[in-house]
């Protein structure tokens, strides 16, 4: 296993643990949602995005237990929206992580509110004197989160996402969708890391336009796999972008002129990481990780 693989299981491990002490635990009268939001939570993944909290924090030496728990947060708010993106009335996907979605698990209903909870527990995490001692910089952790999860990030891009066509079918309309629904909070995870670790102006520039260009390549990676990848390898359905008739990258380009530009985002963002020298090793390996996976 390569450094790389070992970083990243380490990431999903730790966050896996973090994320089971902090969950409230299913019982009482609530105990249904309860133990929906855990099977959402608990049910594997990548986690790439409390990977790059971690390992941005780590270039500066930040604290592992305020790097840790930002990441949870973080986490939190992906698996909300994962969880949303899957009900019927958004992409009504019946398949997650290789296991049935939270509303064909559960109910609609349970499935709505398990990713309501997650969502605002997100803040509650981020937001407690354990996550970091000084209030200003829980301050800057809850606004850059909830700007990359809202109205102006993440929410936006879905909102875009299910508007289809009508956002325009141009490679500037999917770019800009794409950099909200999954970029934005591929960008904060970075920011969080450098945060915490009180990185300077000029480091902070660099990690964002790292975390930019991975998040491009990641979701063109991701609409590739759609149109060509297998269900056994990615763990959900495949295919559904042109079956819906939805606009992506490989629908506008064509999968060969995808394939270019993610090759392209991939050197452009190894070379925002020069400033670091070795300090940023794994971000820089992380790339390749992206540009290769096939789920």
């Amino acid at each position: 296993m390569s450094n790389l693989e070992n970083r990243l299981k380490e990431a999903a491990e730790r966050v896996e643990v973090a994320l089971n002490a902090l969950l409230p635990r299913a019982q009482g009268p609530e105990a249904r949602l309860l133990e929906a939001i855990r099977y959402a939570a608990l049910g594997g993944g990548k986690r790439l995005r409390p990977f790059f909290t971690l390992e941005a924090g780590r270039i500066f030496d930040a604290d592992e237990g305020a790097l840790l728990r930002a990441a949870a947060a973080i986490e939190c708010v992906h698996t909300y929206s994962l969880i949303h993106d899957d009900l019927p009335c958004m992409d009504d996907d019946d398949l997650r992580r290789g296991q049935p979605t939270v509303h064909r698990q559960y109910d609609e209903a349970t499935a709505v509110l398990a990713g309501d909870a997650l969502l605002t527990f997100a803040f509650e995490i981020m937001g407690e004197p354990a996550t970091h001692a000084d209030p200003q910089m829980r301050c800057k952790l809850v606004t850059g989160l909830a700007r990359a999860s809202g109205a102006q990030g993440m929410v936006a891009g879905q909102a875009a996402d299910m508007a289809g066509g009508d956002i325009g079918s141009d490679l500037i309309a999917v770019t800009r969708m794409n950099r909200l629904k999954t970029g934005a909070l591929i960008n904060f995870s970075v920011e969080a890391g450098a945060l915490i670790g009180c990185a300077s102006e000029a480091e902070r520039t660099a990690l964002n336009r790292y975390a930019h260009d991975v998040g491009l390549a990641f979701q063109m990676v991701d609409d590739l796999l759609d149109a060509e990848g297998a269900a056994r390898d990615t763990g959900k359905a495949v295919g559904k972008d042109r079956a819906r008739g939805k606009v992506n990258f490989v629908t506008v380009l064509g999968v060969e002129a995808t394939r270019e530009r993610v090759g392209m985002l991939a050197s452009q963002a190894k070379r925002h990481l020069a400033l670091f020298n070795t300090r940023a090793r794994v971000l820089n390996e992380a790339v390749d990780f992206i540009v290769e996976r096939r789920y």
